[in-house]
């Protein structure tokens, strides 16, 4: 009889690492975003750093743990047999959902997550044991099953958090920033040490005194000595710590807001091990307290009330130690939880840039109606109140910057903000034993410190309200998704017992795997494909040496696009055409990404080599050129197939792959000169443009004959004309960017480049 619940302990548990593993994936940017966007310190650093956080926070977590036994449902409603199930149906859902969201690249919130799936298979659980023909309960007796006071706390704690983080986050940056400037290194000293033991002292004070106290291995009596002394520990630390501060920065010669960031690190991750936890191994652990209850009992499993979950246990250091050291490793190794960090970072950037959410009718509107209540404010308030704001708003100007990509997303003050207020809030809430949103708190005090430091400017506001509203959107799908998904699993695993377990514990293998060597091959690929490098150089020669790998890879690209669309028309195969269309609009955005890119290229550039300009300007101009050509004959070979229109005639096949061929050996004699930077072979390129040109001349010719005589399609003739027709155009474009690099390259002149001031000391 036990032999199955001993399986399902055992799958649980092999599902606690997996889920450890995907947890971290995605809440990593709970805690790195703020120190990897400023660039304070070593990513080497903040690694070590974060990890001693986990191990520490991991340890401190047991009390949380109460909230996987009883804090959803009423354990003592279910039996043993019932109650392993709700326990399977969770865990599978849990990791195939976080999987699904970390693979996407968009932070999701764990708590969240298990929260919903606790509910959704306790309720399905309930739904099923109040329809069973034996029972007399109705739908009404539903609520004896749930823990509704709990439950209802808990989600309000969740959806409370996003307004209190964004709010306070808001707030505290714009004092900090009307206190301290942009110019903050430039302040009297002592404001720098007052800011770090305001910081420091909240921090440890939340992590130490309210989040340690749910520590396992904590004494009764030092517990006591804690809480007992709180103000008088405020104000000592505050006095100890502003002082210490103020030596460093005197003595040492140590940068303050650097350290800050340094202990705001290991504050939030040990804040998001101590919280987070229960919801990856809580589960789990109390599955292995139900079956220690169950198996001295000698009663059947579907008999056997599961009371003693209500009862509070602590559960074992060594357990927890193993978790956090899990997490760790996952933290060191995985690629998805740096993807998921991007996204978070690039929403809470100063600056403007590529954009990675397209705006949408609900971003614009609130856009909208903020700048009008922003109109409205300051029409009222006076103008040397205004004056004295925008003078410790103004940025400083930077020095020389070759690349806009190394420039810090956002400064120290501010991501010293971040981790003193997400931290904070989450201590307070673990303090309460309440599983809040780590990743509701940290990423909406992000926003709230962004928009309060004007990040959101009006080149970028639209965008990042609408990657906001992605982002806080898919955790609400989370909800429901999870809700579902948990009670689908719970109802397969009730009436399928062991078959139904086997086949789920093998899909959601097969699920991670694929998913894995997925992104696994997304990452290998895009890192082959050489995405478009920005041009750095300060003259023309320095810019025609550098774009070389630009035009090669473009080259490159185009030739495979065009050749997929002549392949996909010919055997109209339209899963090669829908995939040849994706791959035209990343090499359509990267160029894209090129162009936004000329406001940095000019303003690098040196004052006598602004020539430089001219020609990048022109190049990407060509390259833009050539993209839309390929994007036409990508989009009308895909729309001709899609509408399931007759196929072309062999003539015309045979006719475009001729056309095709010659192309080919075109595109792959420009690629090599390229790539050996042996521009004096463009010209025996250039000879052969009117062969080309001929070669369709004559194809057209024939098409037009065909059409007079023999052509019963219009169909097919409109899109055989177009794709010849925009040949030409690609041709065009490609010859003209030909004509470019042949007539300005001069090969007696040595490449001239901007000099990094960095490196010059």
């Amino acid at each position: 009889m036990g032999d199955i619940y001993i399986y399902m302990l055992v799958a649980l548990a092999f599902l606690a690492i997996a889920d450890l593993v995907v947890g971290v994936s995605n809440d990593a940017v709970n805690f790195l975003n703020s120190a990897i966007g400023s660039k304070a310190v070593s990513f080497k650093t903040i690694m070590i750093v974060a990890s001693l956080g986990v191990a520490v926070g991991a340890l401190t977590s047991s009390g949380m743990m109460e909230v996987a036994r009883k804090g959803i449902f009423n354990p003592s409603e279910f039996m043993f047999d019932e109650i392993m199930i709700i326990f399977m149906a969770v865990m599978i859902t849990d990791i195939l959902l976080l999987d699904f969201f970390n693979t996407l690249g968009l932070p999701t919130s764990t708590t969240v997550s298990i929260v919903f799936e606790l509910l959704g298979a306790s309720v399905c659980i309930a739904i099923l044991k109040i329809a069973s023909p034996d029972s007399n309960q109705t739908i009404l007796d539903l609520g004896n099953y749930i823990n509704n006071e709990k439950a209802i706390e808990i989600i309000l704690g969740i959806l409370l958090s996003v307004v209190v983080a964004f709010s306070i986050g808001a707030i505290i940056q714009f004092v900090s920033r009307l206190l301290l400037s942009f110019n903050f290194s430039e302040k009297p000293k002592l404001f720098g040490a007052i800011f770090s033991g305001l910081a420091t002292t909240s921090i440890l004070y939340f992590i130490l005194i309210k989040g340690i106290k749910n520590a396992s291995f904590m004494s009764s009596d030092l517990k006591t000595l804690i809480s007992d002394n709180n103000l008088a520990l405020l104000g000592i630390s505050f006095i100890l710590l502003t002082l210490v501060s103020m030596a460093l920065m005197q003595f040492f010669k140590l940068n303050i807001y650097k350290i800050i960031i340094v202990v705001g690190t290991f504050a939030l991750a040990v804040a998001f091990a101590g919280n987070d936890l229960v919801n990856f191994i809580g589960v789990p652990i109390a599955a292995f307290n139900s079956y220690e209850a169950w198996s001295v009992s000698n009663i059947l499993p579907s008999n056997f009330p599961m009371i003693a979950l209500g009862e509070p246990v602590a559960t074992e250091p060594v357990l927890l130690l193993i978790a956090g050291l899990v997490m760790v490793l996952t933290l060191w190794f995985s690629s998805k939880a740096k993807a998921v960090v991007k996204t978070s970072v690039d929403l809470s950037r100063q600056d403007s840039g590529e954009e990675r959410f397209e705006p949408n009718s609900l971003s614009r509107g609130i856009v909208r109606m903020s700048i009008t209540a922003s109109d409205n404010l300051n029409a009222i308030l006076p103008k040397s109140f205004k004056a004295q704001i925008e003078k410790q708003f103004q940025k400083p100007k930077l020095a020389v910057v070759i690349k806009p990509e190394d420039v810090p997303a956002f400064d120290l003050v501010r991501a010293s903000v971040n981790l003193m207020v997400a931290s904070v809030l989450i201590s307070i809430a673990t303090s309460m034993k309440l599983p809040l949103s780590t990743t509701y708190v940290t990423f909406m005090v992000a926003m709230g410190t962004s928009l309060a430091d004007r990040a959101w400017g009006s080149e970028s506001a639209v965008y990042r309200v609408a990657g906001v509203l992605n982002v806080v959107g898919g955790w609400f799908f989370t909800a429901l998704s999870a809700f579902v998904a948990a009670a689908i699993m719970a109802l397969i695993l009730f009436y399928g017992k062991g078959y139904a377990l086997t086949a789920l514990l093998v899909l959601a293998v097969v699920l991670l795997i694929k998913n894995y060597l997925s992104h696994r091959k997304q990452a290998i690929v895009q890192k082959e494909e050489n995405t478009l490098e920005k041009a750095e150089s300060s003259s023309t020669q320095g810019v025609i040496i550098e774009s070389a790998e630009n035009i090669a890879n473009v080259v490159k690209r185009g030739n495979k696009i065009y050749t997929s669309a002549i392949n996909g028309l010919a055997t109209h195969n339209l899963k090669l055409l829908k995939k040849n269309k994706k791959n035209i609009d990343k090499l359509s955005n990267e160029i894209e990404s090129l162009r936004d890119n000329i406001f940095y290229f000019i303003k690098n550039l040196d004052e006598p080599s602004v020539t430089a300009s001219n020609f990048y300007i022109n190049i990407l101009s060509h390259l833009q050129d050539l993209a839309q050509s390929l994007e036409y004959i990508s989009n009308v070979s895909f729309k001709h197939v899609n509408n399931n229109h007759k196929k072309l005639k062999f003539t015309q096949i045979k006719e475009l792959k001729e056309v095709d061929a010659t192309l080919e050996v075109l595109f792959n004699d420009t690629k090599t000169a390229f790539n050996s930077h042996s521009f004096e072979e463009i010209g025996s390129v250039l000879n052969k443009k009117q062969e080309v040109f001929d070669l369709l001349t004559d194809k057209i010719q024939k098409q037009v004959e065909r059409t007079r005589t023999e052509e019963s399609s219009p169909k097919n003739t409109t899109l055989y004309f177009s794709v010849l027709l925009e040949t030409k155009d690609l041709l065009k474009a490609t010859m003209t960017l030909l004509e470019e690099y042949y007539n300005a390259h001069d090969g007696s002149v040595e490449p001239a480049t901007i000099s990094d001031p960095e490196n010059d000391e």
